[in-house]
């Protein structure tokens, strides 16, 4: 007979904490039947979006068809009985109910009976939609308001004549007591979220569009997200972490691509102050090599003046760029990037500049803020304004909200049900061994290296403020931005100043590292996947970062189907590149399937022509058999649950523990 002896004290007080919960056998047997139940529902269904560079409309239109699988469960049940601009209207309703329906109560002249069919039809939808999961998760996922209502609808036997006469008594009841069109938005709403059950957002939310920040708002309501941070992302963080390069960095690009929206209005940071600073400074300067992106549409819409303080302010911060960013090699001859030192190589009398040996001509050198002798301190008038913008940085609440839930919710990398995701790449040496790294580091590689970049990111944010640790952090974010071989930028040096200040585009080159050479080879991405704990047959790497240049027969699919880069070009600035307007990727518990999406014409257009984004799906994964939760990381912890019960029972069973049969 076992008793207390038998057990660990530590053990034994951990099962004696378990029974607080699970006082008795009857309890304790119930959640393990619940628990063996839920790992044999069928898998959820991921969903994969990279790059999405600020595009706002395109990225919600993705997320509300869920990259077509809400379109594929309308054809899967009503794909006979309804005609194609009937299921293109339903679609639309679908994805966007408010707008939608603004439009129809307009146009439909029997909107009863519209209702009283669409609301069958949705329902439908919904009981499709909420098939794998339990009913307590469903039933969670509802607006609280009319979950009651909801839950019978969907669990109604309609052959039931009975029940069918109290189903059409529901609608009947919602449609005359006016709440029908609330009632239509949430139902909709519902399959939205219950369409996919995880989503992955693998890196770079900001820069190039106009809304990251209202990509950002999106995510943060997410049901279920984890981001995986992308360089263009860290670049964010370590602006609102304080780091005044970062700072200078975030300015430079959204003046680039008169971008300068989501600064102002998205997180309320005047840019006054620079403004007035370049209108002074640099009023009679060279500012050619500086003149911002304006697209055809925009260009009404600004006068030559205009025009001439965005490019003044593109120098002014640009200069100031570059004398933090020497600042930044010097303080860390760690990072080994001496030879980005590039101020001081320039010869003011020839107007050239010597770099790598090389002497190249400057078309521009008129920096009235430079001292030759001393290029990379900042003037006093320099300083103060990049101190004032730092600090609009650090006090806009909704920018530190937006950065805090990067933070929690992403990482440089995550495992998750077999896959391995990260924005950028695992650096390699040109030989194909893992490249090792001495950033404040022992000469760490592969995984031991990706967890060490993690944790000291986080330094930034989370370190007092003013402490060594914290500078460091700020440091490293940088070097995670633009460093040599920085797992997230994955190249050998970033070229801004050569392609401001140097005609010869040869010198532009930013080399690639050579994981994106290696990661051809299906016995590369095997070992990577290994080092990660990665070794079973449907295991893979999901990439963002580099566009797939699809319009030059470009594959997606890498390493013998190992590997996968889902960077397709999001961004509109991209699209002439890579032909296409970005891949997203759909794992169910079938298959794994990627698609190809066209570029978007623009809410406005698929709302009121109910157009959905052109895609081309590719199957290019099967499951052997129907993955079950009990395959996925939900199910082992699930499992590790159930192991800990029936040592409860045992427990109970050999008196080690009591019951509490009064519970």
């Amino acid at each position: 007979m076992t008793g207390k002896s038998s057990y660990r004290p530590e053990h034994l007080h951990y099962l004696k904490m378990l029974a607080k919960q699970y006082p008795n056998v009857q309890a304790a047997s119930t959640e393990i039947i619940n628990l063996h139940a839920i790992q044999n529902l069928p898998k959820g269904t991921e969903h994969f979006i990279s790059d999405v560079h600020g595009e706002y409309e395109a990225f919600q239109h993705i997320l509300n068809s869920a990259s077509g699988v809400v379109r594929e469960k309308l054809d899967q049940l009503f794909g006979t009985t309804m005609t194609r601009a009937e299921l293109d209207q339903l679609a639309t309703l679908i994805y966007y109910p408010t707008e939608k329906l603004e439009e129809i109560e307009r146009d439909v002249p029997d909107l009863r009976e519209w209702y009283r069919i669409t609301f069958h039809r949705l329902i439908e939808v919904c009981c499709l939609v909420s098939s794998k999961y339990t009913r307590s998760k469903v039933r969670k996922a509802m607006p609280p308001e009319y979950a009651y209502i909801i839950d019978e609808l969907i669990h109604t036997n309609y052959q039931d004549n009975d029940k069918r006469d109290y189903y059409e008594n529901i609608i009947s009841t919602i449609i005359d007591l006016d709440r029908a069109s609330s009632f239509l938005i949430r139902l909709c709403k519902l399959i939205q979220r219950l369409a996919v059950d995880r989503l992955h957002l693998v890196g770079d939310i900001y820069d190039r569009g106009p809304g990251a920040d209202i990509i950002m708002d999106e995510l943060l309501n997410h049901h279920s997200v984890d981001v995986q941070w992308g360089n263009h992302d860290v670049l964010w963080m370590g602006a609102a972490s304080g780091s005044r390069t970062l700072v200078a960095t975030v300015l430079l690009n959204s003046l680039r691509y008169n971008n300068l929206d989501i600064i102002e209005t998205g997180y309320g940071i005047s840019l006054r102050p620079l403004a007035v600073f370049a209108g002074e400074v640099y009023r009679d300067c060279d500012i050619t090599q500086f003149q911002v992106k304006i697209s055809k549409d925009d260009t009404q819409e600004y006068s030559e003046k205009d025009k001439l303080l965005a490019a003044q302010m593109h120098k002014a911060i640009t200069m100031i760029l570059f004398k933090l960013e020497g600042q930044k090699i010097l303080r860390n001859p760690c990072f080994g990037m001496e030879d980005r030192l590039l101020l001081d190589k320039i010869d003011y009398e020839s107007k050239t500049i010597t770099i790598n040996g090389q002497i190249h001509p400057m078309l521009d050198t008129d920096f009235p803020t430079v001292d030759p002798a001393d290029p990379y301190t900042l003037t006093p008038e320099e300083d103060a304004l990049i101190n004032q913008l730092t600090r609009s940085f650090r006090h806009s609440e909704k920018l530190q909200r937006h950065i805090r839930f990067l933070y929690s919710q992403g990482s440089l990398y995550r495992v998750y049900n077999g896959n391995l995701l990260l924005h950028g790449c695992i650096p390699m040496t040109e030989d194909g061994d893992l490249m090792s790294f001495s950033i404040g580091c022992d000469n760490l590689s592969g995984k031991a290296f990706l967890d060490y970049a993690d944790a000291t990111a986080r330094r930034a944010y989370y370190s007092k403020i003013g402490s060594p640790e914290r500078q460091f952090g700020m440091d490293f974010l940088w070097w995670l931005w633009a460093g040599r071989n920085s797992p997230i930028f994955g190249r050998d040096r970033m070229t801004t100043f050569e392609r401001r200040f140097i005609e010869d585009e040869d010198v532009w080159t930013e080399p690639k590292n050579a994981y994106y050479r290696y990661y051809q080879d299906p016995a590369v991405c095997d070992a990577l996947l290994a080092e990660f704990g990665l070794t079973e047959p449907h295991c893979h790497i999901i990439n963002g970062h580099i566009p797939v240049k699809s319009k030059k027969g470009e594959s997606p699919i890498k390493g013998g189907g190992k590997l996968l880069v889902i960077d397709g070009g999001f961004c509109k600035a991209y699209q002439k590149t890579t032909g296409i307007a970005g891949y997203t990727l759909i794992y169910n518990s079938n298959c794994l399937r990627l698609v190809a999406h066209e570029p978007f014409a623009g809410q406005a257009d698929a709302i009121r022509n109910n157009r959905d984004i052109a895609s081309t799906t590719q199957i290019f994964e099967r499951m052997d058999n129907r993955q079950k939760i009990a395959e996925t990381d939900i199910g082992r912890q699930l499992q590790e649950q159930i192991d800990d019960l029936m040592a409860l029972l045992a427990a109970y069973r050999s008196g080690a523990i009591a019951e509490d049969h009064k519970r």
